[in-house]
């Protein structure tokens, strides 16, 4: 059965509880975003590196990159992120601070040269990325005035609350959302460069998805008259699975300084498995007893194609100085679905109708002075939403700095930050709106490069 079963015995037969945990579509746009995580050089340019190629995480964007590669060649990331969120319910602010660290990309490139064909190039790579990191806690506090438990929960046989006693004047609830996991992605690739001006490229890509949430509900009411009755509900949510995708694209010169690219990624078809459960608890100040409740585990298997997208990339390269470069991309969250469909009937629905193509750019640059190499970066990506704000698209800049030592190694540092607002809506009650949120993420990042 579908993640909708909570609680069926005693209360919650005659009460209908509203649902804390992600929704079904909500979590298909959270498995399919990604934290722009890779190589420092890559997050120092915003990821602008579609036409460029010759980075471990431009093989993410673009497959044919990895032709680009000169030399064989091999990099590890560790990153540091803080994030800030800053929640509104009902005129209340709360203000979250919290920072994690995490490898954020391993990887390597085998190149082999040839001066006896036209395919001058053939390279083979792996590559490990931290695809999203769901790592992330906040609390929302205030009083909406609309009681989610409003009786006491022992009931006489005819259904009706004891003394009749309805407890509906809010005092306070609180909501505190804490979120667990990773989705990581493994990508193996083959390209090869033709002549001068060509080069192809192939990626299988498969992911490793981990999520968990726990939703915790908290509310006090009166009845008006000095009697109190206090609520908490919690909501488990543990999400896993695998996925398979494939990508394909090629990067072609024009001219000495011109490069183009355009590569496509299939949705990536996961396999994934829902494990459910909640337990209630509600004290009455007339009553001795405590009441508490629990689901027990749901578990459910189901399958969810994310979407596929295009992504196409301009870059013109200032000789040895310096270098700029643009990618485009469309993800076709329309084209998104559950399986089996027959069950996912709303949410299918809702790609279609309350959903939209998105798209997202990126824009970078580098400069180069002897051995050391500054960078800087701008990045936006669309809300799938079609009544998302403006202030829900993630915007962002990014600074870096490299450096390159005797014997083909080098060092990159980078930093990013990006701005977005979103909803989340705990009590979904008609008349009741959704917590606001502000989110800020920074993030810092190092990479090691070893040349051969």
């Amino acid at each position: 059965m579908k993640r909708i079963i909570f609680l069926l015995g005693g209360l919650l037969s005659s009460l209908a509880i509203n649902a804390q945990v992600i929704s079904y579509t909500d979590a298909a746009v959270l498995f399919s975003s990604d934290d722009n995580n890779g190589t420092a050089r890559y997050n120092g340019m915003s990821g602008a590196f579609g036409a460029l190629g010759g980075d471990m995480s431009a093989v993410e964007i673009n497959p044919a990159g990895l032709a680009v590669f000169k030399d064989t060649e091999f990099s590890t990331t560790l990153g540091v992120r803080n994030t800030e969120i800053t929640s509104n319910f009902y005129g209340t602010t709360n203000n979250n601070d919290d920072t994690y660290f995490n490898l954020h990309q391993v990887g390597g490139a085998l190149v082999f040269n040839s001066k006896y064909s036209n395919w001058s190039k053939v390279a083979i790579g792996f590559n490990y990325t931290l695809f999203k990191d769901f790592e992330n806690s906040y609390i929302v506090q205030g009083n909406s005035g609309v009681s989610e438990f409003y009786s006491d929960p022992y009931l006489n046989d005819d259904g009706i609350p004891d003394n009749d006693v309805y407890y509906d004047f809010v005092d306070g609830q609180f909501f505190g959302n804490y979120t667990s996991g990773k989705n990581e992605r493994f990508t193996f690739s083959l390209a090869a460069q033709y002549n001068d001006n060509l080069y192809l490229g192939f990626s299988l890509i498969t992911h490793n998805l981990d999520f968990y949430q726990n939703a915790l509900f908290e509310e006090s009411n009166n009845d008006g008259n000095g009697n109190l009755l206090d609520a908490s509900l919690l909501q488990e949510l543990y999400s896993y699975g695998e996925g398979v995708g494939f990508g394909f694209g090629f990067i072609t010169k024009p001219s000495h300084n011109v490069r183009f690219g355009l590569s496509y990624q299939t949705p990536v078809w996961y396999s994934l498995t829902d494990e459910y459960v909640e337990d209630l608890e509600i004290s009455v100040s007339n009553n001795a007893n405590l009441y508490t409740e629990n689901s027990g585990v749901s578990v459910y298997d189901y399958k969810f194609n994310s979407p596929s997208k295009f992504t196409g990339s301009f870059a013109y390269v200032f000789e040895k100085q310096g270098l700029f470069s643009i990618d485009y991309t469309l993800k076709g969250y329309k084209n998104a679905k559950f399986k089996p469909t027959n069950e996912f009937v709303d949410e299918n629905d809702t790609f279609n109708n309350y959903m939209k193509n998105t798209s997202s750019v990126r824009i970078g640059g580098e400069w180069r002075i002897d051995n050391v190499s500054l960078r800087g970066g701008y990045h936006f990506e669309e809300n799938p939403y079609k009544d998302a704000l403006d202030s829900d698209n993630i915007t962002g800049y990014s600074l870096g700095v490299g450096f390159k030592f005797k014997g083909n190694t080098k060092l990159d540092l980078a930093y990013q930050r990006s701005e977005n607002t979103d909803v989340y809506g705990f009590l979904n009650i008609d008349g009741v709106a959704p917590a606001e949120l502000d989110i800020t993420n920074n993030k810092f990042t190092a990479t090691l490069v070893i040349g051969f």
